[in-house]
């Protein structure tokens, strides 16, 4: 009787292990056959164009190259040069070594009319501290270099004094000893009960530039702040002049003090004040740590991302991009950034050079470390500080990125990995679009898909990010965001008169963001002239009413022809629209142009009369036009930070001369940028959102029609055919879908800072 009960338990719990077996069956091969099939990495549809090795002749040098400069160099025992990173400032030292780009006549001989390609050389700038002076040298030819020339005074038309250097690392390190042995040691008291510091526990630095108020100065001050993450916005209210003029350590000074707002002329009056109780004491307590990044909340989301259902539409060899009709050749300089060359739409080129070329802040204060504080970034080095870029954030996830290298104040060529991302967006709003409901009914529209390539430097405090957009319509936009920490100082008596208070005894400083672009276009060719056109009230009478009058918006046009009638000065009324200008015509009659079209919220320039200003006096000008030439290729230079009342490069000098611009090779000079005051906001970081700028280069008549009208991604269709995907790849696209194959996150950013 019980083995027959077994039996019957054993039978029924098969079946039901039959029957779970058959559901669960069913349920995957349901989950399995409703499972997107993986988005095909490989190109669906062909490129339209073919890459050129020619481009080469713009690139970036190569790991090697940078090795084969540095052991050439080192083998000229004339020279006596050093490449050890800590090389003091008495000695000399090799600190740069970065592409020396060839004449455009060259290139274009090259590129055009089958001409020789051009010899690929480096520049190499040398720190001669034993012997007073800088030095810049060209290099070549590469690979296996066998010459170099001095072009010091070629390029700047004036010697370079050892005082216009940049501050290198091995300065630094002695600059940081410095003020421990003679400011910190000797105030152990006040740094303990003011900051909290002790051997385990110290403060960070960070300087005013530039440093002095006089040719040949060399005179720092130091402001200190808190070792916290977002150290830039929590000063302690206690700043060191350093003289640092002479070569040797030993010739340094302690020039001024100040602590809590009161100046002192020396250590032991600053500490004799503060031991008397005449100086009003900064009694320390603990900072919340309100510039940390870390999210308040645990991140449980991840936002909208974007993928290629068909594989890119663009494609990357050496430092060549193809990109539906677009093409162009990419660097990246470690002095001014990011560039691109000989820029091409359906085969015709358009820019022949589009590049970054100086970013400058102006700040105000009461206090010193900021209140002559007037920073050149390209004196430090823009693309220099081109780090890593975070997948799907800094770029989209899918973006294809790039390393680059530098030699720049380092003992070695360094690797910078995935530093350059590219990337085909959607822009989120319609490019072009019509519903048409009278007379006949159709809708005609199209995604406004493009184009981005991108860098981002973290200059000290500032992250900015530099997009290059190349749009369907031929348009190319060159913008930049500013993101990263506000500078600030510690509050004190009239301090409010320069910003705003944004943390306890914190003031975020009133500052200016001035960013300068170099757009040398070639519209149909080199022979180019500058067109401005705008509008005006008429008063005119109507035809069929002769005696009643109507004031009517009419185009006014005109052609400049000079360098200072074309130099367009901020704060003064401008011509809207701003040309480059062939002599040919499109089919209507038109001369074929770009238009420069600048979007800014900049603030006032410096005034002329202030010393400094001729080191930035690009920024003078929304728009200048000069005659391309090859000895004035940049606006701004690695030296005038710290030779600013001698400035290397004087921006204003190309202009002097007032040169004819009618069929002439051209060069716009485009400033854009924004008015900062800082506020609560800006408390940890500043945002991108309205805090930027740049230029569209948009073609005006160059063509006969909108050039987008021929693209792929053009939707249309009429009532009854909505779901049909003739001309309307949205009607299939959930048939279509799939699931995007995913790189692995990694990330090297902190390997070798």
């Amino acid at each position: 009787m019980v083995e027959r009960k077994m039996n019957s338990l054993v039978k029924w719990a098969l079946i039901l292990f039959f029957l779970i077996s058959i559901i669960l069956n069913i349920v995957l091969i349901g989950l399995h056959s409703s499972r997107s099939p993986k988005c095909s990495a490989q190109r669906v549809h062909p490129l339209r164009g073919k890459h050129d090795e020619r481009s080469l002749v713009f690139a970036d040098l190569t790991l090697e190259e940078y090795s084969q400069v540095q052991q050439y160099m080192l083998k000229q025992k004339d020279l006596d040069i050093s490449t050890k990173q800590l090389t003091k400032p008495s000695e000399n030292f090799l600190f740069l070594i970065d592409r020396s780009l060839p004449k455009k006549a060259d290139v274009l001989a090259f590129l055009d009319a089958k001409g020789a390609k051009p010899v690929r050389e480096a520049t190499v700038v040398v720190l001669h501290g034993a012997k007073g002076y800088i030095k810049e040298y060209v290099v070549g030819p590469l690979p296996n270099p066998i010459y170099y020339r001095d072009v010091t005074k070629q390029r700047y038309n004036m010697d370079l004094p050892i005082s216009s250097r940049l501050v290198t690392i091995g300065e630094y390190a002695l600059m940081f000893q410095f003020i421990e042995a003679e400011v910190f040691s000797k105030l152990k008291k006040i740094m303990k009960e003011s900051f909290d510091t002790d051997e385990k526990k110290t403060l960070n630095a960070f300087e005013q530039m530039p440093r002095g108020v006089r040719a040949g100065d060399r005179k720092t001050w130091i402001s200190f702040f808190r070792n916290m993450d977002g150290m830039y916005i929590h000063p302690v209210g206690f700043e060191v002049l350093l003289n640092h003029k002479g070569l040797n350590a030993s010739q340094w000074r302690v020039e001024k003090l100040m602590y809590n707002g009161k100046y002192f002329n020396t250590v032991e009056e600053l500490k004799d004040a503060y031991d008397k109780g005449t100086v009003k004491k900064i009694v320390y307590k603990e900072t919340p740590d309100y510039g940390s990044l870390r999210p308040r909340n645990k991140p449980l989301q991840i936002g909208p991302q974007q993928f290629y259902a068909e594989g890119k539409r663009y494609s990357i060899q050496n430092n060549h991009v193809l990109y539906l009709d677009w093409s162009f050749a990419f660097g990246l300089s470690s002095v001014t950034g990011m560039r691109v060359f000989d820029v091409r739409f359906k085969g015709e080129r358009i820019v022949y050079e589009l590049s970054v070329q100086e970013a400058m802040s102006v700040y105000g204060s009461v206090t010193p470390g900021m209140i002559l504080t007037k920073f050149l970034d390209s004196s430090i080095g823009i693309g220099r500080f081109a780090h890593e870029l975070t997948r799907g954030v800094d770029c989209p996830y899918e973006a294809t990125y790039v390393d680059t290298y530098r030699y720049i104040d380092v003992p070695v060529p360094m690797r910078f990995r995935n530093s350059i991302c590219i990337f085909e967006h959607n822009m989120g709003q319609p490019l072009r679009r019509h519903f048409a409901d009278f007379f006949h009914n159709s809708y005609g529209g199209m995604a406004n898909s493009a184009l981005v390539f991108r860098t981002i430097t973290a200059i000290g405090n500032y992250d900015y990010m530099w997009d290059f957009i190349f749009y369907q319509t031929g348009a190319v936009e060159a913008k930049v965001h500013a993101t990263g920490y506000i500078s600030s100082s510690y509050l004190v008596d009239d301090s409010m008169k320069h910003g705003h208070q944004v943390a306890e005894n914190v003031l975020g400083n009133i500052h200016t963001h001035f960013i300068n672009f170099k757009v040398d276009l070639d519209v149909a060719g080199v022979k180019n002239m500058f067109l401005t056109k705008d509008m005006e009230y008429v008063n005119v009478s109507l035809p069929w009413m002769p005696d009643r009058f109507a004031m009517v918006p009419q185009l006014v046009e005109k052609q400049v022809k000079t360098e200072k009638e074309a130099a367009l000065r901020h704060g003064t009324k401008t011509p809207r629209y701003l040309h480059i200008a062939s002599n040919t015509n499109n089919r209507w009659g038109h001369n074929r142009s770009y238009r420069l079209q600048v979007y800014s919220f900049a603030g006032d320039h410096l005034p002329e009369s202030e010393p400094e200003e001729r080191s930035m006096s690009w920024a003078r000008y929304k728009v200048a036009i000069t005659k391309q030439k090859d000895l004035e290729r940049t606006s701004s230079s690695l030296y005038n930070q710290n030779g600013m009342w001698t400035p290397a490069v004087d921006f204003s000098k190309y202009i002097e001369d007032n040169e004819n611009i009618e069929n002439e090779d051209l060069v716009a000079w485009v400033t854009a940028g924004f008015l900062h005051i800082p506020h609560a906001e800006d408390i940890p970081n500043t945002v991108t959102v309205g805090n930027g700028g740049g230029v569209l280069l948009r073609p005006h008549n160059y063509f006969n029609e909108d050039p987008s009208i021929h693209s792929a991604d053009s939707v249309f269709f009429s009532p009854g055919a909505e779901n049909s995907c003739d001309n309307n790849r949205m009607a299939c696209l959930a048939q279509e879908t799939c699931s995007p194959v995913l790189e692995p996150f990694t990330f090297h950013g902190f390997e070798r800072v």
